[in-house]
């Protein structure tokens, strides 16, 4: 990375520190000022109190309910994203290598596709009953799509002249899939998990929220029901924490994965 690289990302990183700044300093101003009442918009100190206490980290008695509320979105989340990414790419390649599979299979998959997987807890809790296997089920199902709709493009946009070369060598299907197909689909699949790793953690906190399971999303539902606005932004807070931090980590993961298209 050149100079002008390193001073643009530097500038790039600077500014998005200065936006954040100007968002909390808006929230104190509305909070202290009176803008909106504290029993719907708590202080950024007790939302901080809050969450501290909540996470075990300010020293004080607090239980740390709140650290074992995450360890179980952030579990229900990554065991839901691991299933998703794992079937996404496996039914992914076998439709996206074959011309034949992808005109016939298409159609249902746009039909299957835009369906929101929070519509259909009421099924898995009819199928499943109210268990942490239910949500887990509709975590993964609802952020396979993304996995399984970048693989199919990535192998369907493989080049031509590949397969022609795979012919005459008379590579078998796999030894296609696995050696030219799977590195050239790979940042449409890399993208691909990156989005589903989002939309696991939305499903896991809707789930938790409708079938009463534990996690962060009941502990949200139950601080709104009881008016502790404090605790319901430490928790808000919190899940994006989770976001943001999971999000860089992966993309940090891609970057290294795909430093050989790199010049």
């Amino acid at each position: 990375m050149n100079a002008d690289n390193r001073r643009l990302v530097g500038m790039n990183r600077l500014g998005s520190f200065a936006v954040l700044c100007a968002f909390i300093a808006l929230w104190w101003m509305a909070s202290n000022a009176g803008w909106v009442s504290r029993v719907f918009l708590p202080t950024p100190q007790a939302t901080l109190a809050s969450l501290l206490e909540g996470l075990n980290l300010s020293g004080g008695s607090g239980h740390g309910e709140l650290l074992a509320f995450t360890q179980a979105t952030v579990g229900r989340m990554v065991q839901g994203w691991l299933l998703a990414s794992l079937f996404g790419v496996l039914l992914g390649a076998a439709i996206g290598v074959s011309p034949a599979v992808r005109a016939w299979v298409q159609p249902t998959l746009e039909f299957i596709r835009p369906l929101p997987a929070s519509a259909l807890l009421p099924l898995a809790i009819s199928i499943f009953g109210l268990n942490p296997g239910m949500v887990l089920f509709v975590v993964a199902f609802g952020a396979m799509w993304p996995v399984l709709l970048a693989t199919v493009h990535g192998f369907a946009a493989v080049e031509p002249r590949l397969s022609e070369v795979a012919r005459c060598l008379q590579m078998s299907r796999a030894a296609f899939v696995w050696k030219m197909g799977l590195p050239n689909a790979m940042p449409d699949i890399l993208a691909g998990m990156r989005l589903a790793l989002t939309i696991a953690l939305i499903v896991a906190v809707v789930g938790e929220m409708i079938a009463s399971q534990s996690g962060l999303g009941q502990a949200i539902l139950l601080a709104a029901r009881a008016f502790r606005a404090s605790d319901l932004f430490a928790g808000i807070v919190l899940l994006g924490l989770i976001g943001f931090v999971s999000n860089a980590l992966l993309a940090l993961a891609e970057k290294r994965l795909l430093r050989w298209r790199q010049p």
